[in-house]
């Protein structure tokens, strides 16, 4: 799947994966070795998340119903968790260093692109 900032007129990621079961959404990067850049993971359901047992550093923009970015954490750290975002729908796991370079902020309207 194919995710733009549609307020920046930024590619995110073209090769975003998606995790919707349980077991999927539990699993999420973990066991990974690394996240290519355009790479990435739409985990929904999700408001909150955890790098505990990650191999590296990762971005992850925490986007609501409307498709507003509602959190951000560049370079979320291993080991650590992330604060609830309540409004959240899920978060877009991307390659660290995709929030700087793409200049995302909360407020920023991202597009999901299945085709």
């Amino acid at each position: 799947m194919k995710v733009v900032n549609m307020t920046k007129f930024a590619l995110l990621g073209d090769g975003v994966a998606t995790a919707r079961t349980p077991l999927e959404r539990t699993r999420g990067l973990l066991g990974t070795a690394k996240l290519p850049r355009g790479g990435g993971l739409w985990i929904a359901p999700c408001r909150s998340i955890h790098s505990f047992g990650m191999r590296y550093e990762f971005d992850a923009l925490f986007i609501d119903r409307e498709g507003r970015v509602v959190g951000i954490h560049p370079r979320f750290r291993r080991n650590r968790i992330s604060r609830i975002f309540w409004r959240a729908r899920g978060v877009l796991e991307l390659s660290a260093g995709t929030i700087e370079r793409t200049s995302t902020e909360v407020g920023d309207e991202v597009v999901f692109q299945t085709s």
